[in-house]
């Protein structure tokens, strides 16, 4: 069964009760039991929801595996699993342009745990070989990684920590299901910020945490009841709504994005595009300064200057000051997060439009530098 029609089928039958073609939202904290411990399987939606359920069914399905957990966010989804999977002392290994809040996660709230947090570019087998020692537990990789959109061998890399006993994670956020499938690749586990492409709207905020093997996964789902940060039941019917338009706002993204980066490469403003042939993620190095950062930034029209990415209206960041900006400036120069890096998440407008909005701000760009040569 093609993707398109499984993110609409599967698991999303007709309500059973009722026959209403889209499945109601559970909109309750707790449930009358028949006696006393006696349920129908639901007793506090904290637990367990029947909206909540259901996303859950549909996302493994979509991953193409059981186990699954939503959680109130991304980054307690990540919580969980890096709670779930480690021990002090414990080594780490992550991408050299890591996401901000997970690198934030590792270094601060698991503080305490003395961990060894190994950055390596991970489209280097050799380098992360390399990297791994007897004290790996996590290979955790983004791929593509945020913001610079480097693509890793997932396969090749699953080979290698599993032959040394490491699990490995993928953030699956950029790439999706329609363009990835990290399980059939050797993934053991799967993180997703669903807030981004899987709900699509910028409307909610939303985590999940999928896992092949159930001894991976029960900790990880005891973690979300013990600790609460579950989303609410109309997150979750949100969700499932925008899941059943996925595969085709993917294909309108990536349309858009593989323009733009066409386009950004042509012009005299930037002096590198990072764009990986798919998904709908776009970066680019601006020549010039800080300065014509702000400059580019303040002529835009349709871009919304926004931390997240993946709804249907496009934004754009400035990760060293934004979703970067948790990691230390040296330790971003290191990593090679530079200051006029900037990335786009194209919507679903049309690209023509897309392209003279970003083309009228590099043209400032250029138009102040020219200014300023000649005061």
């Amino acid at each position: 069964m093609h993707f398109a029609t499984r993110a609409i089928h599967v698991h999303q039958d007709s309500d059973p009760l009722t026959g209403a073609l889209i499945a109601p939202i559970y909109q309750t904290s707790t449930y009358e039991q028949e006696s006393p411990g006696v349920n129908l399987g639901f007793d506090y939606s904290r637990t367990n929801n029947p909206t909540r359920q259901r996303l859950e069914q549909v996302l493994a399905g979509l991953e193409g595996v059981e186990h699954c957990a939503v959680f109130a966010s991304g980054l307690a989804a990540e919580h969980a699993i890096l709670h779930a999977c480690l021990k002090p002392r414990d080594q780490v290994i992550v991408p050299r342009d890591v996401y901000g809040g997970t690198y934030r996660l590792l270094t601060r709230v698991f503080a305490g745990y003395e961990l060894t947090i190994t950055p390596v570019d991970t489209s280097d087998l050799t380098a992360v070989e390399a990297a791994i020692s007897s004290q790996t537990r996590l290979v955790w990789l983004e791929s593509p990684t945020n913001p610079r959109l480097i693509v890793s061998d997932i396969s090749a890399i699953a080979a290698l920590a599993h032959a040394s006993g490491a699990l490995v994670v993928v953030d699956n956020t950029f790439a999706t299901p329609v363009y990835q499938q990290p399980f059939s690749l050797g993934a053991d586990i799967v993180v997703h910020s669903v807030t981004k492409y899987l709900a699509g709207h910028s409307d909610l905020i939303q985590g999940a945490a999928l896992a092949r093997e159930a001894a991976i996964f029960e900790p990880i789902k005891f973690l979300q009841n013990a600790i609460g940060a579950v989303p609410a039941p109309l997150d979750c019917w949100l969700t499932l709504r925008g899941i059943k338009t996925l595969e085709l706002r993917m294909q309108r993204h990536a349309e858009n994005a593989s323009r733009i980066a066409g386009a950004l490469r042509t012009h005299p403003a930037v002096t590198q595009v990072y764009y990986p042939g798919f998904g709908g993620m776009v970066s680019f190095e601006l020549a010039g300064t800080l300065q014509d950062v702000t400059t580019f930034v303040s002529s835009r029209r349709l871009f919304a200057l926004g931390e997240s990415l993946g709804g249907v209206k496009s934004l754009l960041c400035h990760p060293a000051r934004m979703t970067h900006a948790s990691i230390p400036a040296d330790r971003r120069a290191a990593l090679g997060l530079s200051e006029t890096l900037i990335r786009l998440s194209p919507g679903i407008e049309h690209a023509d439009d897309l392209i003279a909005d970003l083309v009228e701000g590099l043209n400032a760009v250029r138009a102040a530098d020219r200014a300023l040569a000649t005061a």
